[in-house]
């Protein structure tokens, strides 16, 4: 038993059983991504995969018991390897962050740019994806830490810290009603047509909530996945724009007028994922308590239940 073999059954499984995918993903063959498996199988004294011929189609009931031992043991020697570079090269590595465009695009380049100056030796890799993919790359080790507000809670294998707190604002053009409004209510702005967030992102079960709950019926005429989309569109007349506070800055938005909305919606909370058993270099804490002082290494390894 090696751990190609094993690398060789992940793969198959990621890759929904396409052997020509996963040559191509393992730098190898299919004939010996076949052999790989077969090796294994024979070891083991069952199947791993359903085969129609020489497809797989699937895995076996055997196969499905020892899958998480077989991520569990990839994990570990990845651990091992990890642990290795930490303890001759304490400086030098790869971080690998996976967040959503409003973090990567508002809330972490101060953050990047302390944790470069720190860490000058560290190559960071910022993957900007959708919640639920983040989710998906924290799983199979493919990053080392989520930052959303969507998504990362109640994952079983995934461990997630709040990092801080924030409110959506209204962004309307210097000429809109609403512009000399007093006291914004939901009425207000169910009267208008809104731009907001795809549902799933950047709070927009907050905003829904809200309207819900004031048993208000908006008109949402267009959603975007980042702020940049919605305040284009509010500045040509759309609409008005809900959006993350963060996300404005009155020098670069001089033609919108910016409205405090957080009595309309409740809080937001962005959270830090991280995967249970992974081993982190040291770095990766202090990128985390750049982002958020509260998440000192000994907070996050409580966390990760690491003693």
């Amino acid at each position: 038993m090696n751990f190609q073999q094993l690398r060789s059954v992940r793969e198959t499984v990621r890759r929904q059983f396409n052997l020509t995918d996963v040559a191509q993903a393992l730098y190898t063959s299919q004939p010996g991504v076949s052999r790989q498996i077969r090796e294994l199988e024979e070891e083991l004294g069952f199947e791993i995969f359903v085969r129609a011929g020489k497809r797989l189609l699937g895995l076996t009931e055997p196969g499905q018991a020892v899958l998480p031992i077989i991520e569990r043991l990839l994990q570990e020697q990845d651990n091992l390897k990890r642990a290795g570079e930490e303890f001759t090269g304490q400086t030098q590595g790869r971080l690998t962050v996976a967040t959503t465009h409003t973090q990567a695009r508002y809330a972490l380049p101060q953050v990047i740019k302390t944790f470069r100056d720190a860490f000058p030796g560290v190559t960071l890799a910022l993957q900007q994806v959708a919640p639920s993919h983040i989710v998906e790359l924290l799983q199979t080790g493919e990053a080392d830490i989520g930052i959303a507000t969507e998504g990362l809670e109640n994952i079983p294998e995934l461990v997630t810290f709040p990092a801080y707190s924030w409110h959506h604002v209204l962004l309307v053009t210097p000429d809109h009603p609403l512009a000399t409004v007093k006291k914004l209510t939901l009425a207000h702005l169910a009267t208008h047509p809104l731009i907001t967030y795809d549902a799933g992102f950047t709070g927009r079960k907050k905003v829904d909530d809200a309207f819900q709950q004031a048993q208000v019926v908006p008109e949402i005429v267009l959603t975007a996945m980042d702020a940049d989309v919605i305040k284009t569109y509010v500045e040509v007349g759309l609409g008005v724009g809900i959006v993350a506070s963060m996300a404005y800055d009155p020098k670069k938005d001089h033609g919108l007028v910016c409205l405090d909305a957080g009595h309309l919606f409740a809080d937001n909370i962005t959270r830090v994922a991280i995967r249970r058993g992974r081993y982190l270099r040291a770095y990766a804490y202090q990128f985390m308590q750049t982002l958020s002082p509260a998440l000192t290494r000994e907070v996050v390894m409580q966390g990760l239940a690491i003693t």
